[in-house]
């Protein structure tokens, strides 16, 4: 005999649940995209400064890779479906997926601008948490906003060098 599942009454209507996961949906695709071009400019990155950027990227796409876990789950837990696939996530995302290796310095720049991109539907998406006082989900958001500043950060710091 099959159970069914109670609906879900974790203090957040569902209207609101539904708000957030569908932002947390854009945020997984930006994450995702930024995902794949970093892991691909971990591939083709060369020039001088081939090996220190080589190091850095694998570093960041590690990051992100945990980080897409970690949303999706959030999505889950407020019992919705994650989005999947990659014409899924090319709809949803705010930044432009990189068909061709740019140069290093061009691919630090498209960097730069993909972590800001991810770090603006963060925060856009931070005021529906905390109206719907969803701790979780803001802490999430917080955490993400401080890794992907930094990032962009170090990025941009390496251009103005």
């Amino acid at each position: 005999m099959a159970h069914l599942a109670p609906p879900i009454d974790i203090g957040i209507p569902a209207n609101q649940r539904q708000e957030i996961a569908e932002g947390l949906g854009r945020l997984l695709a930006d994450s995702y995209v930024l995902y794949l071009k970093t892991h691909g400019f971990h591939w083709n990155v060369t020039g001088p400064m081939f090996s220190s950027l080589h190091a850095m990227f694998m570093e960041q796409y590690t990051e992100l890779w945990t980080a897409l876990d970690e949303i999706a789950e959030r999505i889950r837990a407020l019992g919705h479906l994650a989005p999947m696939g990659g014409r899924r996530y090319a709809e949803l995302s705010s930044i432009e997926e990189t068909q061709q290796a740019p140069e290093a310095l061009a691919m630090v720049t498209e960097l730069v601008k993909g972590h800001e991109a991810v770090a603006r539907t963060a925060r856009g998406l931070l005021p529906l948490a905390e109206a719907a006082e969803d701790g979780p989900t803001a802490d999430l958001l917080n955490a993400r906003l401080q890794i992907h500043e930094k990032t962009a950060w170090m990025l941009r710091s390496i251009l103005e060098g």
